[in-house]
């Protein structure tokens, strides 16, 4: 099996395609996302996801905010169980949200655990990582005073960010309040689209 052209084992399609079943499962008795979306699962959310993993793939932890359906942090975490190391924290403040993600990953062995409280209470549970992803979450500004805490602890934390075709303005928002490094990851999934991969965050003034 191949996402976004790079070639996946097969223990680990396995573990996806079962966390795509249940995904589906659990979507028609939870709003784990935008309908429409349900049926694209492989390209608007699988594919997507596997991004954060396949541009940063050594073993760390991982932080993952507002996890929702378990995209990206479901994925990463899979993706953690086949090099048997790293750790994905899913922080979903919603508890029909964090049910379904406990049960994906105990489903798929994936490397993480969930933590249902909302992001701003985070810190106090999870205080340091290596990472952080985040998706369909909140503009840039609001991103950057979620990650904050963790930005203190760790001057070498980087973050992966998933944003539509609107991120430039974004960006140029941020930088009135925000001093940060940054690279543009052109989506492998959908045209317009990016990864923002974030490091050396600091807050101005």
């Amino acid at each position: 099996m191949n996402l976004n052209g790079r070639r996946v084992s097969r223990e680990t399609q396995e573990r996806l395609e079962h966390f795509a079943a249940l995904f589906q499962r659990w979507a028609k008795a939870i709003n784990l996302t935008a309908p429409s979306t349900i049926s694209d699962i492989w390209s608007r959310h699988i594919a997507d996801s596997a991004q954060i993993f396949q541009m940063q793939s050594n073993p760390g932890t991982w932080l993952d905010l507002g996890s929702g359906g378990g995209f990206p942090g479901i994925v990463t975490a899979i993706f953690l169980a086949e090099i048997g190391d790293g750790w994905v924290n899913l922080v979903e403040s919603n508890n029909k949200k964090a049910a379904f993600l406990r049960t994906a990953l105990r489903e798929t062995s994936a490397r993480g655990s969930v933590h249902p409280v909302r992001i701003e209470e985070a810190p106090t549970i999870v205080p340091t990582a290596d990472l952080v992803s985040a998706r369909a979450l909140a503009d840039l500004d609001g991103l950057f005073g979620y990650i904050e805490p963790w930005s203190l602890e760790n001057s070498d934390l980087r973050s992966y960010l998933h944003k539509g075709r609107d991120y430039r303005t974004e960006i140029e928002k941020a930088r009135s309040g925000w001093s940060f490094d940054l690279l543009e990851h052109n989506s492998a999934v959908e045209r317009e689209s990016v990864v923002l991969e974030v490091f050396n965050l600091r807050r101005l003034g």
